[in-house]
């Protein structure tokens, strides 16, 4: 599976052409002067933004970039030829490093945007340059600069002003493939979308742009299976709809499942406005679980829409209803890395202690374990495993078994209770 949003790449610049030494020659002349021209600049290695890239696929295929070299220079003052300077075409919103350093480059985000990653090598000085009352007849001349090389870290944060989030299948791909411009490869297994798929809706002669985010898994915060690669994709929307899928036995536990996922990655993405979709509303199985569902949701403050991405009921809706979120936000500014911040774990945020409380009993206490038992809902069986899994995937399970809890003890974390069971 080819990450479609990081890619490594060697860039070298030119070499600088060699100046030249040689003399005049000219009839009735014997002692011409020195006549050698410099040598030509090496081409210059520069990114560009372009705005009908989406992925960084394409540096899979191609890995090294080499500039042009600056010509000799020639007889008779002549400057030999500068080196085209090499053009390397990157997405918007393509983070650059120091592959070797980690070293923020730049974070190109503005359409034809340029960064002058390596300069060519200066051409050498031909011996016309080292002419003096002293050295009338110079027979010296540089070569030319030679280029400089290193190799990037390219990553591609996603500009988009609307994230489709969502447990995998649940119709992300296909909404986003019947609302825009979008041709995303669409298939019934898990983790369908391998790369985040772009498309821009033009409603009202505004453009929106949606991004498709991949499905989640418990852990991903602790970039477990596609974690960390996809969940950045997220940080620079400015709206999310979460879509359910309502052929799901449980769809309230996936809704708290997407969540949960978003809140231990950081508690930032809880804050971004969300539109929540309840997909395949022509399927029999979702019609019955639909009032439940909506009920539940509404008793949280939330006004669910019922859709069919396959038949496009209400997708004009969604888009309604994403245009009107977008119109009461700030406009955006396109930012550089430097002043956004970048949703990274934080090392105290994953430090948990184990407190033993009586006989049987023990507390977990640690700032993430405690949010995500505040957003499970205990009454669904698959949402309990989702959080056991989670204990699991922090290291929490196997603390609580090395400090020596047996069946039917009671775990204290936050304001729940909980028996610890096989």
């Amino acid at each position: 599976m080819a990450a479609f949003d990081e890619a490594k790449i060697y860039v070298r610049s030119g070499d600088g052409g060699d100046g030249l030494i040689t003399f005049r020659r000219e009839k009735y002349v014997p002692r011409g002067g020195p006549s050698g021209g410099d040598g030509g600049h090496g081409g210059d290695v520069i990114l560009r933004v372009n705005p009908k890239m989406s992925t960084l696929s394409y540096f899979h295929k191609k890995v090294h970039f080499k500039a042009g070299h600056g010509a000799r220079g020639g007889s008779s003052h002549k400057t030999g030829a500068s080196a085209e300077p090499l053009y390397i075409d990157v997405p918007p919103g393509t983070v650059v490093r120091d592959a070797e350093t980690g070293a923020l480059l730049v974070d190109l985000v503005k359409p034809y945007e340029e960064y002058v990653v390596l300069r060519g090598g200066r051409g050498g000085r031909g011996n016309a340059r080292f002419a003096s009352a002293a050295n009338q007849a110079p027979r010296i001349a540089e070569k030319g600069e030679p280029g400089t090389e290193m190799w990037l870290k390219l990553e591609l944060k996603l500009i988009a002003d609307v994230g489709i989030v969502g447990v995998p299948n649940a119709g992300k791909s296909t909404l986003l493939s019947v609302i825009s411009n979008a041709k995303p490869k669409i298939a019934n297994y898990p983790f369908t979308t391998l790369e985040p798929n772009l498309g821009v809706v033009v409603y009202d002669d505004q453009d929106i742009v949606f991004a498709d985010i991949p499905g989640l898994i418990e852990g991903a915060h602790m970039g477990v299976g596609l974690g960390h690669s996809f969940l950045r994709h997220v940080q620079r929307t400015r709206v999310l709809v979460h879509m359910l899928d309502g052929s799901s036995p449980d769809v309230l536990a996936d809704y708290s499942q997407i969540n949960t996922e978003l809140a231990l990655y950081d508690e930032r993405l809880r804050e971004k406005p969300q539109i929540v979709v309840f997909n395949k509303i022509d399927l029999p199985q979702a019609q019955a679980q639909w009032e439940l569902v909506r009920d539940r949701l509404k008793q949280e403050g939330i006004n669910a829409i019922a859709i069919s991405a396959a038949t496009r009921q209400n997708t004009l809706q969604v888009i309604q209803k994403v245009v009107e979120a977008l119109s009461h936000l700030p406009p955006v500014q396109p930012q550089t890395v430097d002043e956004l911040p970048l949703y990274e774990l934080e090392e105290d945020d994953v430090i948990f202690e184990i407190i033993r409380e009586g006989e049987g009993e023990y507390r977990v206490v640690g700032k993430r374990i405690e949010r995500a038992a505040a957003m499970t809902y205990w009454d669904y069986e698959d949402a309990v495993m989702r959080f056991q899994r989670i204990l699991e995937t922090l290291g929490i399970s196997q603390a609580l078994e090395e400090a020596g809890i047996q069946v039917g003890d009671t775990v204290y974390i936050g304001d729940y209770e909980l028996e610890w069971s096989e």
